[in-house]
């Protein structure tokens, strides 16, 4: 193994090129033996970039990418994202590191350490690592942001705003946000239906929107008094407003001129408070976790379709109200033997549930809606989990450290109301990392884990598409997926040309979940075993070694390959509507001796195939997401930028092909849509204060 992690460390090994010019690196030492390796930034690294808050920051580093907050998943497990902010993961999902980092001004940052995640002792998080050390000066700033969007044929945009203030009086910091995000997005275009044999039905000119409204208040209070200990509370509060309409004029080659009206509207609300303690206990350290969040989502969807004379009148109507809710209690302990090793012991306890009420009906010409019997549509999901994990981190060498981690699973999933149903399932879990310092510029990270995966509550519930005409049948006999992945990760710092991140990860799946057939229809459930392999880059390379000063080029791409065996047709296939690739780049050139800059974006990524028992959906991206901007970095003591998207004149096509009586049979029907989002002018302020 080292032999061979020799050979590659030789082949990314590149001729020194002096100091960096971005940061600073330096090498500490843990208990005498093991050094660490940090890359130290301030703010005078991203002045060039005037950065308003930390997130401006740490979104500017080079060769790393953020990752996301998490609330999708349920529980909380070991670190999973790459942030910690002064030595912590933040106790928050969807008010997690990402959001956090937004409210804390630029000026408030002492410092940001981008280093191997065993640096940091946090076990679960491994490859590169994030965090953000604030300075504890007692005083009150704040950011602002504002921003509107214009395209053509499509409602504006205009009341983007973000509040957000920060403050510290003695052992007590706090920061609170208040933000207001509509969305106003939407395509156009035509649509061509024909036959199996290609003989044209009709022509569809077609119209979609999409229009949100979000509005949240969030907040954050950390208290660390004399002693060691250390407490954070945070909170977000939210209410989401999105409303669907897409509109067609049907031209048939045969009978009246018609129309087709999809609508949805959804209301939500959501809350989520979090909160931690540590301190010291005995001879280590324990920290205690709470989390609870809940949310309401009644939506409903309507569907027209029928000839202006009033000829094949149909209607249709579909209405759900969801209530989610989560309670989370995580304890961990860790400490440190003599000799030098670590270990932490957690153990974490979540109740999740989902309660669903649905209803479809539909009316036939002008006569009444008639209700239409639907399975498993009023239920209730519940999930009582508990995982416990012992981690023991070390050093092998120098410059080689060793995390393990073994525990195990065990989740009680019940369902109630027109389904009634108990599982009990107990998976062990665990993984084993090795992080090997090459160099004081390249870093290797392999990695060998066994996950139980989570299932989605919603493919519990039977719902209905009415712009599709389908029905996604529930499914209380659906299992967890398990697997087995195993990755290598390269870390390489390219001195004053930039850095990257690469790593490539293959998975090995049992019981992946894809659409089956459930009865006469289809729905979510369990294919015994598919594998799945993914590539990803992160990379910025700066080219003022090439006499460009101020410029700089930054592209982060996944390519994911897999592999099922279809339920329908046997045949070998990628998993059902999963990501294929996504592509970004950016190109910026902040022009010396100005407050200007310029540059460029291009956004592309693509989907598979989404199959269900008789079709076949694939959604594609012609030309990709194109955009210039320009920015002003002191427009009376505010950033000002002008941006332009979709240059390349991106448009959306959809291919859906049914088949009869299932994928095994003919084609009997065949839609092609492109559709063309326009032009879009956008216009943003921010600063701080």
């Amino acid at each position: 193994m080292r032999r061979f992690l020799n050979h590659v460390a030789a082949a990314l090994a590149v001729a020194p090129l002096g100091a960096p010019a971005f940061g600073e690196t330096v090498a500490d030492t843990i208990d005498g033996a093991s050094p660490e390796h940090r890359t130290i930034l301030t703010l005078e690294d991203f002045a060039q970039f005037a950065p308003r808050t930390a997130l401006d920051m740490v979104q500017r580093v080079p060769g790393v990418s953020i990752s996301k907050d998490d609330s999708d998943s349920r529980g909380f497990g070991q670190a999973s994202g790459n942030v910690l902010i002064n030595g912590q993961r933040v106790s928050g999902k969807s008010n997690g590191a990402s959001a956090a980092l937004g409210r804390v001004p630029a000026s408030q940052v002492e410092r940001i350490e981008v280093a191997d995640a065993s640096v940091f002792g946090v076990p679960g998080l491994s490859g590169q690592a994030i965090n953000v050390v604030t300075s504890g000066e007692a005083r009150q700033s704040g950011s602002w942001k504002m921003q509107a969007r214009w395209r053509d044929d499509f409602q504006p945009a205009l009341g983007v705003a973000n509040l957000a203030l920060s403050g510290r009086s003695g052992d007590v910091s706090w920061s609170v946000q208040a933000d207001n995000a509509p969305e106003r997005r939407g395509n156009q275009g035509f649509r061509n239906v024909t036959d199996g044999t290609g003989n044209l039905l009709e022509l569809r000119q077609e119209k979609f929107i999409f229009y949100v409204d979000t509005t949240s208040v969030s907040g954050s209070m950390a208290w660390k008094p004399p002693g060691g200990m250390v407490a954070n509370l945070n909170g977000k509060a939210a209410t989401y407003r999105q409303e669907i309409k897409d509109r067609a004029q049907v031209f048939p080659v045969a009978g009246p001129e018609g129309r087709r009206l999809f609508e949805s509207l959804e209301d939500e609300w959501n809350a989520e408070l979090g909160g931690d303690v540590e301190f010291d206990l005995s001879s280590g350290r324990l920290k205690a976790i709470g989390l609870a969040r809940r949310e309401r989502s009644p939506f409903n969807d309507t569907f027209l379709r029928g000839g202006l004379d009033g000829s094949n009148l149909y209607r249709s109507d579909f209405r759900q109200t969801t209530d989610e809710g989560e309670y989370i209690l995580r304890s961990e302990y860790g400490w440190k033997t003599p000799s030098g090793p670590e270990w932490q012991l957690s153990a974490e306890g979540a109740f999740n549930f989902l309660e669903a009420e649905s209803e479809l009906s539909e009316a036939i010409s002008n006569g009444p809606f008639v209700a239409v019997p639907l399975d498993t549509s009023n239920t209730r999901v519940e999930e009582r989990r508990a995982e416990a994990m012992l981690t023991h981190t070390r050093s092998l060498a120098a410059d080689l450290t060793m995390q393990l981690a073994v525990g195990a699973e065990y989740s009680e999933i019940s369902q109630s109301g027109d389904t009634e149903k108990v599982r009990i399932f107990t998976r062990p879990k665990g993984y084993a990392s090795l992080t090997w310092a090459a160099s004081e510029t390249l870093s290797l990270v392999t990695r060998i884990e066994r996950k139980v995966g989570q299932l989605d509550f919603f493919d519990f519930v039977t719902s209905a598409d009415l712009s599709l005409d389908n029905n996604n049948a529930g499914n209380p006999d659906i299992v967890p997926t398990q697997v087995w992945s195993a990755s290598l990760q390269a870390e390489k710092d390219f001195s004053e040309w930039g850095a990257a991140t690469a790593k490539i990860t293959y998975d090995k799946i049992e019981d992946i979940v894809d659409r089956v057939p459930i009865g006469t229809g289809d729905g979510p459930g369990n294919i015994d075993t598919a594998w799945g392999a993914i590539a990803e880059l992160d990379a910025t390379l700066k080219l003022a070694p090439l006499g460009f000063d101020g410029a700089e080029v930054t592209a982060s791409g996944v390519w994911i390959d897999s592999r099922v065996d279809d339920p329908v047709t046997g045949a070998s296939r990628r998993i059902s509507d999963d990501l294929l690739y996504e592509v970004n780049v950016e190109f910026r050139h902040d022009v010396p001796g100005t407050q200007f800059a310029w540059g460029a974006k291009l956004e592309r990524l693509a989907f598979t195939d989404e199959f269900t028992r008789s079709e076949r959906r694939l959604e594609r991206q012609l030309h990709g997401i194109g955009e210039v901007f320009v920015e002003h970095k002191d427009l009376w003591g505010a950033t000002g930028r002008f941006a332009v998207r979709n240059l390349l004149d991106h448009r959306d096509v959809v291919e859906r092909t049914v088949f009869a009586p299932d994928r095994n049979g003919l084609a009997v029907r065949r839609e092609v849509s492109e559709r063309d989002r326009g032009l879009i002018f956008v216009l943003s302020l921010n600063g701080t204060f």
